[in-house]
């Protein structure tokens, strides 16, 4: 592979903005970012975005709109890191688009992230590379999380056991163990839950440095009753999204808490967050000496502290927690370089999934390329 640039592109299942990134790929050395850009959605799209998350009136219609909108948005985040890398269009050999996922059933063998990247390669002259999920769960696999092959290239380390936990809407982690196959799942949810109560109860979209949850309490029954859910104790493969986690599955477990207050139950849902990914860790990788965190999550001294303790209380007190940063990719870029990387191998002609973590029948080349 001759040196090249990619764009990437994400917006994920928090549903607050889209982060992109220019990514220069140079043969034998680390991605070099040259560009980064994070635009917030408007609270209109963003409405509509969780409306379109359970069956309604007129939803096709609906998804198409919101498409055309995100592909505007993703444009405008297109141009910025054109702006700030000095790039024009004719440099960039593709942009690596996720799109927003509404609905994710691998085990109904589906997954959908609307996204018009037709419109896309219009508005921007440049290739567009997007649904990266679907080739995986055609060959059987959950089509999530993808991230994992890009973790173990950028982030794996011949001397060290080291775990890569993402936290948007929903959490997932990276096992990144020397000498080994790379595992990885969905641990459950990240973001999702906090940001609803938070909204319900400040009208905030999320908790801002988790002062929510840090004016509250952990409630310890609350929390034994929502890490006794079903999904917990799946073995890998597994994925999972708002299909699951979501208000109607909070409200369910909330209803012998009713006189707990907003603040008890954003602790508990945030404690609820750490503990659900330290007992994955736990559990799966338990010889790891690192454990780097991404995503929004990593913004989140509240989620960070207290997945610090649920780590020591699960045994893992001898292991490092730290944010990606440490290792040369700022946290909240890292996904968006992932889906960079991906269009890279879908151009080259490369797989982009790993069966050990999705359970697909093999390797595969992932996304469907759009030419300007």
């Amino acid at each position: 592979m001759a040196q090249s640039i990619y764009l990437g592109l994400m917006s994920g299942t928090s549903f607050d903005g889209v982060d992109g990134v220019a990514v220069q790929f140079v043969p034998g050395q680390p991605l070099q970012v040259l560009a980064a850009s994070a635009r917030s959605f408007e609270p209109a799209l963003r409405e509509a975005l969780f409306a379109l998350q359970t069956p309604g009136h007129n939803e096709i219609e609906r998804e198409a709109q919101i498409a055309n909108q995100l592909a505007h948005d993703y444009a405008l985040t297109t141009n910025e890191l054109l702006q700030q890398a000095a790039l024009k269009p004719s440099q960039v050999q593709a942009l690596g688009v996720h799109g927003q996922t509404i609905r994710h059933q691998p085990t109904l063998g589906y997954t959908r992230q609307i996204n018009n990247p037709a419109r896309l390669a219009e508005l921007t002259s440049i290739d567009v590379v997007a649904d990266f999920r679907s080739r995986d769960i055609a060959a059987g696999g959950q089509g999530a999380p993808l991230v994992c092959a890009f973790h173990a290239v950028q982030f794996g380390a011949p001397d060290e056991t080291r775990v890569i936990c993402n936290i948007g809407g929903i959490s997932n982690i990276t096992i990144l163990a020397a000498e080994e196959t790379t595992g990885g799942f969905d641990c459950g949810p990240g973001n999702a839950l906090l940001d609803y109560w938070a909204n319900l109860h400040l009208g905030t979209p999320y908790d801002t440095n988790g002062c929510f949850a840090l004016s509250g309490k952990v409630n310890e029954n609350l929390l034994h009753t929502l890490l006794a859910g079903h999904y917990f104790a799946l073995p890998p493969p597994k994925s999972t999204g708002r299909e699951l986690f979501n208000s109607a599955w909070l409200n369910i477990r909330l209803e012998k808490f009713d006189t707990l207050p907003p603040q008890d139950v954003q602790a508990t849902l945030t404690a609820l967050t750490a503990h659900s990914i330290a007992r994955a860790i736990a559990q799966f990788a338990s010889r790891c000496q690192a454990i780097y965190v991404c995503g929004g999550g990593a913004r989140n001294p509240a989620l960070m502290q207290m997945l610090g303790a649920a780590l020591s209380t699960a045994g893992l007190a001898h292991a490092t927690l730290s944010t990606t940063d440490t290792l040369g990719v700022p946290a909240q870029q890292v996904e968006a370089c992932a889906f960079a990387w991906l269009a890279m191998r879908c151009v080259t002609r490369a797989p982009g999934n790993l069966p050990s973590v999705t359970g697909a029948a093999g390797p595969r080349v992932l996304g469907a390329l759009y030419p300007r």
